[in-house]
């Protein structure tokens, strides 16, 4: 009896990861189409804008170009130290530009630590691999290290080792911090539709000392890096990092905290939206106490099964009084949001498990109603490049699409 159960059992588990591979296998064959024959191009965005917070001057981006020319400045300014870190950073011309600035300004004694992801090298280079470019060993003045693929030996599996490094930051000199969604790319600069933001004051002693903890954390200790010192203890600016060696996951608890605080909006633009059942309650929630809840998300991502594995969660959004709208003619990249007039973060989280439970991620939460007043606008702004997506519209799809759906819905903890 319980042979026969167990060979069903078996059977229908086969079955089931058959249908499922299947599935993935007929998204990537669509995927490589639309690719193949993806237009140019065109969204609104505006011209870096400069916001006077309560202790930081704050720039909000939201072009790659204008971002990467006022980075590349900095570097260049820079006459103590750069710290860059980022999750993806492209060989090609874009990527070039800021391996030679780094170069210059270690020749002219400034001292450059640098961080990249291997799995953002190796699975998100165009299948181009330029193993020179990230060979610094020649330089006295550069300090570099990637984020490895496996780590944590035989105890490769346990989840203090899972997590790529997802971080997006530069801080140059105690005086400048950057931290955003923008990787480093030709792509970034122009095609994308993302956010990032420049600090003066406080915030960038913050986002230095969570480059310094995250080195320290694994470089050998005659490589650690000196503590950061003068820190604030301003409530109103805050780095709320996710470090999975340690097991600390905080940028999910200050999403739900602010959640439940709303009383009149929460705008959120999010390149990945999977939320998980606690995330989706506080903002269905929050509709029910009368708080307007938007948000953004691509139309068609940059990963078609991400896309597909999100929509599990827009019925129970939906059907709760969320408002979806979906972002066109552009990879949408940002993790943002706001909430009423006052708190705002713009990081590298997105609203997703691989985010939210997996990776090192890095946000940044302030309480400032000037900076909230400008997220604003330019949420304002993206929605004119929106279509907003209904209940009524999403019942409507075809079965065989909602069967795919239900097929994916299980891998959604692995994205």
């Amino acid at each position: 009896m319980w042979t026969t159960t167990r060979r069903i059992l078996s059977r229908i588990v086969l079955a089931v990861f058959g249908i499922q591979v299947a599935t993935l296998l007929g998204l990537m064959v669509v995927d490589a189409r639309r690719k193949k024959n993806k237009a140019p191009t065109s969204f609104p965005r505006q011209a870096p804008t400069a916001v006077q917070s309560r202790s930081n001057n704050a720039t909000v981006y939201t072009y790659g170009h204008d971002l990467f020319d006022d980075m590349i400045e900095a570097i260049d300014a820079a006459t103590e130290h750069i710290r860059f870190e980022t999750f993806i950073w492209k060989t090609d011309a874009t990527g070039r530009r800021f391996r030679d600035a780094f170069v210059r300004a270690a020749d002219r004694g400034v001292q450059v630590d640098l961080v990249w992801d291997e799995l953002g090298k190796v699975f998100f280079t165009d299948g181009v691999l330029h193993p020179e470019f990230f060979d610094f060993s020649d330089h006295p003045n550069i300090r570099a290290r990637s984020h490895p693929l496996v780590m944590g030996g035989v105890l490769f599996w346990h989840p203090r080792h899972y997590g790529s490094n997802h971080r997006k930051i530069l801080t140059v000199d105690h005086r400048l911090g950057f931290i955003g969604g923008y990787n480093v790319g030709d792509e970034y600069a122009a095609d994308w539709r993302d956010t990032h933001l420049r600090v003066e004051g406080p915030a960038v002693l913050e986002l230095e000392n969570a480059f310094v903890d995250y080195w320290n954390l694994f470089a050998p200790e005659n490589e650690h890096l000196p503590a950061i010192s003068g820190r604030s203890w301003d409530p109103s600016v805050q780095v709320v990092r996710n470090v999975p060696l340690q097991r600390l996951y905080p940028i999910r608890s200050m999403y739900l905290e602010n959640i439940d605080r709303a009383g009149e909006r929460i705008w959120m633009t999010h390149a990945y939206l999977i939320p998980d059942d606690d995330i989706i309650t506080a903002l269905t929630d929050a509709v029910e106490r009368g708080v307007d809840v938007r948000i953004i998300v691509p139309y068609h991502s940059n990963h078609i099964v991400a896309d597909w594995v999100a929509r599990g969660s827009f019925r129970p959004l939906l059907r709760g009084g969320v408002r979806l709208f979906c972002y066109q003619h552009a990879m949408v990249h940002s993790k943002t949001a706001l909430i009423d007039d006052a708190w705002t973060t713009i990081g590298t989280a997105n609203l997703d498990p691989l985010s939210l439970k997996g990776n090192y991620e890095i946000n940044l939460s302030l309480v400032d109603d000037a900076l909230n007043s400008t997220m604003a606008d330019i949420f304002e702004m993206d929605l004119t490049n929106c279509s907003e997506l209904t209940l009524e519209q999403w019942e409507k799809r075809p079965m065989m699409v909602k069967l795919s759906e239900s097929v994916l819905k299980p891998l959604s903890p692995l994205l």
